[in-house]
């Protein structure tokens, strides 16, 4: 089992940034993929970024040129740093680690204002 824990979200006003993180722990021995997906209210959840074990990075059109993944694999923290927030990035951020299954983290409101 894989549990994971999720920080940095809130409140910022467009134009802002805000720094997602999320630390794995329990049997992360074998984790490929680590990344983000949000959901808006009457949304559906979608992909913001992913990050494989090599460092390939796949993003969102919506987020490419503001967003940044990145992942520590000592610490097995992945990380999410958004710039230039907007408000249709206001969304429920949630992370996701895959491995044999995919394990979900509960989820962090970010909130942008205009």
């Amino acid at each position: 089992q894989v549990q994971l824990v999720e920080s940095g979200g809130g409140l910022v006003q467009a134009g802002g940034s805000l720094r997602l993180s999320c630390a794995a722990s329990g049997t992360t021995i074998g984790i490929k993929v680590m990344g983000w997906y949000r959901q808006a209210p009457g949304k559906q959840r979608e992909l913001v970024a992913r990050i494989s074990s090599g460092g390939g990075t796949n993003y969102a059109d919506s987020v490419k040129g503001r967003f940044t993944i990145s992942r520590d694999n000592v610490k097995n923290t992945v990380y999410l740093q958004m710039n230039s927030l907007k408000p249709e990035d206001t969304a429920v951020y949630y992370c996701n680690v895959q491995k044999w299954r995919d394990y979900w983290g509960q989820g962090t409101q970010v909130t942008v204002s205009s």
